[in-house]
């Protein structure tokens, strides 16, 4: 455990940057080799809008990454937040860190995401994609970029995290959205199993079928308890998917970057057919 901390308390950046960049090749290479759909569309083309947004999205957190730093410190040199004013062994400490790290800052800011209209309108662009793959992890509107920011740095305040542990979060967080997002066809029962304690790939990819109610469900990254214990967890029969959102998208309008990013401040526009019960 010693060791681990030792290193996430000084991960260098170029190790974090790597990770990011190995981890998408790494899934690209699986899912192109066992892929659950196999969509026709330029994968290329694809991966540079997404990467766009991954880079924007690595920008703003580079920014504001003195916030983040300081918050830790503060809470850490002040004795503030719930592991802090709980005597456990560091095992413990570290497992209770993690669970409410991504409980506050993964599945608290997704869920409220899909509650408030402002903040719906710039993670809409997340649900445009029509060929979900692990470079959707990251496909996120610089606006939604900074409000997510905001909910990981109020969890490291509610939670007391060292910086060692945030970047233990972070770069398990990073991992995993990669992992749930890629187009690997997974054996159902390896799934099921994974999925009774992280969000696997058959799980999140519900997520992201275009109607409701399935598209205001499963909104975990790591952990996937989160959506049996408040509701939100639904199963669903991953090859009759449709991905995308219910309002019309066009396949130039999804691959356009400029459309991409006025989308926040546009009128949605719902589908005709949009039919809430529909059942997969």
């Amino acid at each position: 455990m010693e060791t681990i901390i030792n290193y996430f308390s000084n991960m260098p950046t170029a190790h974090r940057t790597i990770l990011l960049v190995g981890g998408l090749a790494l899934f690209w290479m699986i899912e192109s080799a066992v892929p659950l759909f196999r969509l026709k569309y330029n994968k290329w083309k694809h991966a540079l809008i997404n990467i766009f947004f991954t880079l924007t999205t690595a920008l703003i957190n580079l920014l504001f990454a003195f916030i983040l730093v300081k918050s830790s410190d503060w809470v850490v040199a002040n004795n503030f937040g719930i592991i802090q004013w709980i005597d456990m062994p560091v095992w413990l400490y570290a497992i209770v860190g993690l669970l409410l790290l991504d409980l506050i800052g993964a599945w608290l800011v997704h869920y409220v995401e899909h509650r408030v209209k402002w903040m719906w309108k710039f993670h809409l662009i997340h649900h445009t994609d029509q060929n979900v793959d692990t470079t959707t992890a990251n496909r996120h509107h610089p606006g939604e970029s900074v409000f997510r920011f905001v909910f990981t740095t109020t969890a490291v305040f509610i939670v007391g995290a060292p910086m060692w542990m945030v970047f233990l979060y972070q770069t398990l967080s990073l991992v995993f959205t990669q992992f749930n997002h890629s187009n690997v066809n997974m054996p159902n029962w390896l799934d099921d199993i994974l999925s009774l304690v992280i969000c696997s790939p058959n799980m999140h990819r519900v997520h992201h079928h275009y109607r409701m109610p399935y598209t205001d469900s499963n909104f975990g990254n790591i952990f996937s308890f989160w959506d049996r214990m408040f509701g939100t967890y639904i199963k669903a029969d991953n090859k009759k998917l449709k991905y995308g959102v219910d309002t019309y998208m066009g396949d130039k309008d999804a691959n356009d970057l400029v459309t991409m990013l006025k989308i926040p401040f546009q009128r949605y526009r719902p589908t005709p057919e949009y039919d809430k019960e529909e059942k997969l």
